[in-house]
């Protein structure tokens, strides 16, 4: 498969990717690398791993990072509860010793979190590290024992090497600095706000019913939304959301009615300072520079 069919297979799946970024899927496939994705929240970088996993039919296993992370809730731990169960369950039947300590320590107790999981699949599936910036340094040594050999080590079990390797996507929104460690492992491509062009591209792939003077009006606004000092920039699930909401409310022009507008940006402005900045007047000076 070269990049433009996997460019091809994201679209399929409603993905709209640029080429930057579906080279560096390609790589990262062809080349059994992690694909570290960097950008503003809202750019898409978690949208990439789900759709990567549809387009190639396989699991997606996502592991949520954030700050106290550690190999336990990461990796694995043992179901405690089962095992009290079977040590007393034994013990009323008079077993004790070795025997119940190898069962109890068996695979059959091991609970497995994210990273295991995905090393242990017959079908390789698409590990998604989400928000890694999130996590502490700390979590970032587990991470790259398991990245490095894609092995596992459980001090009773030994060693659990990967079945099959799974295709891994790291994302961050750069809240801190990540190691250098972890990004010489990884192949890095920066996902930016989609140009006109492609967010276009992403709401007639996402909306096909909708208007192509709205659908051109929605891109203007959002577009020029973003140049705004805004505590938090609305991203392309926004501008779907966005969308949708006025196509709901049957809006087939952004600047006929002031007030329905400015209702809508609920879709778009999510703390409270960003909705008292964007008046009334703002929206519609944004409105009428849309088009």
């Amino acid at each position: 498969m070269t990049w433009t069919d996997l460019q091809t297979a994201l679209g399929g799946q409603g993905y709209v990717a640029s080429d930057d970024l579906s080279v560096a899927l390609h790589l990262a496939l062809s080349l059994g690398r992690p694909l570290l994705l960097e950008g503003a929240a809202g750019v898409g970088k978690t949208e990439v791993a789900r759709t990567l996993a549809e387009a190639k039919d396989t699991r997606l296993i996502r592991l949520q990072c954030y700050e106290g992370l550690d190999a336990a809730q990461a990796i694995y731990e043992w179901n405690y509860q089962r095992q009290l169960l079977t040590i007393r369950a034994a013990a009323e039947d008079g077993e004790t010793g070795k025997a119940v300590e190898e069962r109890i320590f068996s695979r059959d107790f091991l609970l497995e979190r994210p990273l295991l999981a995905a090393i242990t699949q017959d079908v390789p599936p698409v590990l998604l590290i989400d928000e890694i910036d999130r996590a502490d340094e700390e979590f970032e040594a587990y991470l790259l024992e398991v990245l490095s050999d894609y092995q596992v080590s459980v001090p009773e079990l030994g060693t659990i090497t990967a079945t099959t390797k799974p295709i891994v996507i790291l994302t961050s929104n750069g809240t801190r600095d990540l190691s250098d460690a972890l990004r010489r492992r990884c192949l890095y491509t920066y996902v930016n706000y989609p140009d006109r062009s492609t967010e276009l591209a992403i709401l007639k792939s996402r909306c096909p019913e909708v208007e192509a003077r709205l659908a051109d009006q929605i891109i203007g606004f959002v577009q020029k939304l973003r140049e705004e000092e805004l505590e938090k920039t609305p991203g392309v699930a926004e501008m779907l959301d966005f969308a949708a909401a006025l196509m709901g409310l049957g809006i087939a022009d952004l600047t006929e009615s002031p007030a329905v507008l400015q209702s809508t940006l609920t879709t778009l402005l999510k703390t409270q300072s960003d909705q008292a900045q964007v008046t009334v007047e703002v929206a519609q000076r944004i409105a009428g520079r849309a088009a």
